[in-house]
This record gives C-alpha cells, structure tokens and sequence, in this order.
C-alpha cells in the first residue's frame, strides 16, 4: 500500500487541526449558544412586574427569585420553570391559564436571568430550583406541581428525580429526552456527545420520578423536534399522558385559559394526586 502524497498528508493535518480547533471553540462558548438571559437591574424588573400585577417572590435574605400574585390562597402551586431564553416575567400568560385550573403560578427566574445574580449552567439551575421548591414547600402543605417549559423540561424533571417526595406532579412543555440529541440534530458537524458539558439527560433523570407526568408536545416543533417529547413521555415510571398539538410550533402552543391541552392535562395531574399518585 502507498504512501500518501507529502501534500495531501500536510492538507488533512491541516483539516484535522482546524477541525479540532473549531470544536475546542465550541467547547468554550456552548453555554451561550445554550443560554440566552434576558438581564435587567431589579428596579426595572419590579416596574414590569406591577404592570403585570405581580409582586417580587424573595428568599430568607431578601434577594429576588421570581414574581408571583400578591394575594396568596390554598391551592396547589405549580413552580413554572422557563426556558432558555428571556425570563420569568416573559412567562406571564402562564399564570391565568394555571389559575383559569384552580392552581397558583410562580414564576422562577433562574441565576443570571433578569435581576439575579449569577451565570446560568446546568448545576446551577437545577440547584437552585431545587432550594425554590423547598421555600413553596416550608410555606404551606399545598402540593407543588413543576410546569417545565423547553429547558425548563430539563430542570424539571432533575429537580422531581431529586425530591420525588415533594412534587406533586410534573407538566412538561415541548420537552426534550436528551439535550444532546437535540444539539447533535442542530451541529452534526460537531461531536456534541463528547463535548458537551451541560448535558441535560431528561431520559436518565425521568425514570428516577414515580409520580404523574403530563406531557405537551407540539406537533411541528423545529426546536427540540415531536418525537423527542414522545421519546421522554415513554420513559416515565409513574402514570403518564401525551397531548399533541400537531399545528404548533416550539413557541406557539395555544395558551388561552379554560381552552386545550391545558386545562385536561391540569386536570389529569390533580386525579392524580387526589390518588396519591
């Protein structure tokens, strides 16, 4: 067998060089082609916040972590967890069509999402969910449901795997089974499984929860792709159920209080819990 010729030898390394250049780059600036946070100081954050007729949710030392509705009542909460883009008051319209079922909304803005501190990153996220589900839970006996939506999926159904006793159920929203998938059908170009650092491995953490599970899925979604919902839905241990809005796209699931899928897939996680299920 030949020898290959010395510049068609010296073009590949060449290739090869900057091919692995490019993917160390991507390995450098993933979590900004991950994350993209609306930032704002906290004055203008609580100005938009009254617009919306809402108030501040603090933790112990004062510092925000959401917004929600001033008046507090004896419903269930859902903890609303976003997705990668914008931040929590962007999730306003969530509120009425949760409240339109009987629950209170909560509205989590992550680290490094609108007036907080920090940097967004998997970990981080799924911490801090976490330590914002613990003060629903020290508030009031009411069950906590998690509405994880895009991303939000992702720290959903972490936060259930790791405090299965303390949600209640979970409501996902165009979700996604592995974020490396998804990004693999983004960049096939790059080798995403390997360089990946926040790996968002909803299919692993899901069959750690037992308890209800309501999935939304649109039908054309371009983001995260239908059948990555449908992938997720099949791996729950607990009861679970699909709804699919084939004519929606990954942003455009109808969100009109008292109208489908919210208010049957609502009500299918209340059955369930009324079940102890």
């Amino acid at each position: 067998m030949g020898s290959w010729p010395p510049r068609l030898l010296k073009l590949l390394v060449w290739g090869l060089g900057l091919y692995a250049g490019f993917c160390f780059l991507a390995f450098l600036v993933q979590r900004r082609m991950m994350y993209f946070p609306d930032r704002e100081i906290e004055p203008e954050a609580v100005q938009r916040a009254v617009g919306a007729r809402l108030v501040p949710w603090r933790d112990a030392k004062g510092s925000v972590l959401g917004w929600r509705r001033a008046a507090r009542s004896a419903a269930p909460r859902v903890l609303v967890l976003h997705g990668n883009a914008g931040d929590a008051l962007g999730r306003v319209d969530y509120l009425p069509v949760l409240e339109a079922a009987g629950f209170e909304g909560v509205l989590l803005d992550y680290p490094g999402y609108g007036p907080r501190e920090g940097d967004p990153a998997e970990a981080a996220l799924v911490a801090d969910a976490r330590a914002a589900l613990r003060q629903l839970k020290a508030e009031s006996a009411a069950p906590v449901l998690l509405l994880g939506e895009s991303l939000g999926s992702g720290v959903a159904v972490q936060v259930a795997a790791a405090e299965p006793g303390q949600v209640a159920g979970l409501l996902l929203a165009v979700p996604f089974a592995r974020m490396t998938e998804v990004a693999a059908h983004h960049y096939p170009y790059l080798p995403m499984g390997l360089i990946m650092r926040d790996r968002w491995d909803s299919l692993a953490a899901l069959r750690g929860y037992p308890g209800p599970v309501a999935v939304l899925i649109a039908g054309r979604d371009e983001v995260v792709g239908a059948e990555q919902g449908r992938k997720l839905a099949r791996e729950a241990t607990g009861p679970a159920q699909v709804w699919e809005v084939s004519g929606a796209a990954h942003n455009s699931l109808p969100m009109v209080p008292g109208r489908p899928p919210w208010p049957e897939a609502l009500r299918f996680l209340r059955n369930r819990m009324a079940m102890g299920q």
